[in-house]
C-alpha cells in the first residue's frame, strides 16, 4: 500500500487516489484528528457483566499514523 509521505510528493497520483488536493488533505487533517481522538474511548464504562474482552485488546492497526489512516479513509 502506498502511503501518505510517498504520495506528498506526487501531486496528480495523490489528487487521482483521493479525489482530493494536497493543501484539501491537510485541511481535513485537524477535523480528522479531533474526531478520531473523540471516538477513542478513554476509560471503559462500569457495566454489570463482565466483558469478554478488556479495553485495548483485539487487532491493533497497521496504520500507524493520522494522515495515513485519513488517506485510507478518503478513497486509496
Amino acid at each position: 500500500m502506498t502511503g501518505y509521505a510517498a504520495l506528498k510528493e506526487k501531486p496528480r497520483e495523490f489528487l487521482a487516489a483521493t479525489g482530493l488536493k494536497l493543501e484539501e488533505f491537510e485541511c481535513l487533517l485537524p477535523t480528522f484528528e479531533k474526531c478520531y481522538q473523540a471516538s477513542v474511548p478513554s476509560k471503559p464504562k462500569p457495566t454489570k457483566k463482565k466483558k469478554q474482552r478488556n479495553l485495548g485488546g483485539g487487532r491493533k492497526s497497521n496504520l500507524a499514523s493520522l494522515t495515513d489512516k485519513l488517506l485510507f479513509a478518503s478513497g486509496l
